[in-house]
């Protein structure tokens, strides 16, 4: 089902913050990538100038340009004030306070925003959501989730998760995943089920430490290959 526009919440993160979450190489980069639950971030309008091509899916994408628009205007104050409320969970470091967090959510924001109807017409932008892909199997290389699977895991069951991965390896040789907190920024109830369970089914998996740490403790992402 998609989701309602005043259930929107648009947040996007940089190309930078995904190179360090998912520990991208540039042999990395050069890879069929597909992005799930992107938003706004701007990731693939970085690739895209780059020379490269991502697919992001997001149900945000559902919305025109000027929709998505006016719901970050709508929340934005909202999520600055919600995260200077709970400041003692991030780490300011690279990202020095909320104002500095602010400048730059809104510069990837802005960036998206700019490509999003181009990257609508050029099928880089698709309307979708997991646990259902409408892509043919092995259609990407890699295959990156950012900041849905695990950290919703309150609302989000263990049969969820067990779908979600199942359809991303299904139309992926790799997939990545970060964070493995939850909201609470505690470890994840089903990260180590998760583990388990694609190892016995014969999958590459490992869990890796990244050069990214802002939500407290959230420095390794899961790594699940069809091969080594």
């Amino acid at each position: 089902m998609s989701i309602k526009y005043e259930s929107v919440v648009p947040w996007g993160r940089s190309f930078d913050e995904y190179v360090e979450m998912f520990k991208l190489t540039e042999l990395d980069l050069e890879k069929d990538i597909l992005g799930c639950g992107d938003g706004p971030a701007s990731f693939n309008s970085i690739m895209k100038q780059k020379g490269r091509r991502v697919v992001s899916v997001d149900p945000i994408y559902q919305f025109s340009r000027q929709e998505i628009e006016n719901r970050i205007e709508e929340t934005y104050e909202e999520v600055i004030n919600q995260t200077n409320q709970n400041k003692d969970n991030f780490i300011w470091t690279k990202i020095r306070d909320v104002e500095h967090l602010g400048e730059i959510r809104m510069s990837a924001m802005r960036e998206f925003l700019v490509d999003y109807d181009v990257g609508k017409s050029e099928n880089r932008y698709v309307f979708a959501e997991l646990p259902f892909l409408p892509f043919h199997d092995n259609e990407f290389d890699l295959t990156l989730s950012s900041h849905f699977l695990f950290l919703y895991s309150d609302n989000l069951s263990f049969e969820f998760h067990r779908k979600a991965v199942n359809e991303m390896l299904r139309v992926s040789k790799e997939i990545k995943i970060f964070p493995l907190l939850d909201l609470n920024a505690a470890r994840s109830i089903y990260v180590n089920e998760i583990i388990k369970l694609y190892s016995d089914y014969g999958y590459y998996v490992q869990e890796l430490g990244v050069d990214y740490e802002f939500q407290k403790g959230g420095n390794t992402m899961l790594r699940i290959s069809k091969y080594r």
